[in-house]
């Protein structure tokens, strides 16, 4: 019995593999990049016509950056890990506060390695990216410090830094990774699409732990000390906006990974179904509520049904693909 057991598994796993990689790369990863360095671009562009923390088209612009970023954050592999690309794009956890240093020091003394961006790249992954540029368009301090014209070319800056980044990202998916994992060879990155697959499901458990063990544990804090000003991109007013896109684009990926067993991807699907009810049914847009009893729970019950689909994909989707999740760049923090 335990060998028809086997077989069976091993059967079902090898179709699960079967053209895995082109469908996720051509429906999700590709395009996902490409919208990441098209709306880089935009960013840019809106930097350099009006610079102004106040500007509603850079403050547009800046969203549609680090939505795209969000549908692709789980994705911490490959490109993202060359030259720190990564967390030169989005410097976040902070737990720290090195940003807003790092910022304040530019300020403070007019450095002038704003003036280029082949000198801005030299700058602490802390200073640069979308968070950095979330505090110079919305944090109250860092918005006004400084002359006028230092903080329009701090931010042109950094919008640029984010455009290059974004777009090194894009190529390399195109011109070199996704071929790597379409054609996984002895001795290569990816030795076969075992390997490719268990990647993907690596990815698809990363996210899930970002978003209930950071996206939403870090807000929750304790019960007696919750600190609802550690949630992402609250000063945006973002935080419970890319807990929701982060589960929409893991939930794509889910799918595309379950697709080969539909009762997995049943039950995957109703999960992701409930955890979006709830986040949409939140109403509290920076997590503010985690300091009220009642608001605290609602977050809570999201972060359960989070770990959930998480519990759900490591006992059921991991045993269908034949993979296991992995070291991952969160283990151990």
């Amino acid at each position: 019995m335990l060998r028809i057991s086997t077989l069976v598994l091993a059967m079902t796993a090898s179709v699960a593999h079967a053209d895995l990689a082109d469908t996720i790369l051509d429906d999700i990863v590709l395009p996902g990049f490409d919208q990441l360095a098209t709306s880089g671009q935009a960013l840019d562009a809106a930097a350099q016509a009006d610079c102004r923390a106040e500007s509603e088209s850079l403050r547009t612009a800046f969203g549609e950056a680090l939505d795209a970023w969000t549908a692709v954050s789980h994705f911490r592999f490959g490109p993202t890990e060359v030259e720190n690309r990564g967390f030169a794009l989005a410097f976040w956890p902070d737990s720290r506060g090195k940003t807003p240093r790092a910022l304040n020091g530019l300020i403070a003394s007019q450095d002038p390695v704003a003036q280029t961006a082949e000198s801005f790249a030299t700058v602490s992954i802390a200073g640069r990216g979308l968070y950095a540029m979330e505090f110079l368009l919305y944090d109250a301090a860092i918005s006004t410090a400084g002359s006028v014209e230092y903080h329009c070319a701090l931010t042109q800056a950094v919008a640029a830094d984010i455009s290059v980044t974004a777009q090194e990202l894009a190529a390399d998916w195109h011109r070199r990774y996704a071929e790597l994992m379409r054609n996984p060879i002895d001795g290569g990155v990816y030795q076969s699409e075992a390997e490719v697959a268990q990647e993907f499901f690596k990815a698809l458990n990363t996210g899930l732990q970002i978003t209930a063990d950071m996206r939403l544990g870090r807000p929750l804090g304790t019960y007696d000390a919750p600190r609802p000003k550690r949630a992402e991109a609250w000063r945006s007013g973002r935080s419970l906006h890319n807990v929701a896109l982060s589960l929409e684009a893991l939930e794509r990926l889910a799918m595309q990974l379950a697709k080969a067993e539909p009762e997995v991807a049943g039950q995957l699907g109703s999960r992701f179904d409930i955890a979006l009810a709830e986040a949409k049914g939140l109403h509290d847009p920076r997590f503010a509520g985690v300091s009220d009893p009642s608001g605290r729970f609602r977050v809570e019950v999201l972060q359960r049904t989070v770990n959930d689909i998480r519990a759900v994909s490591m006992g059921a989707l991991g045993p269908m693909l034949g993979v296991s999740g992995g070291f991952n760049s969160l283990d151990g923090d």
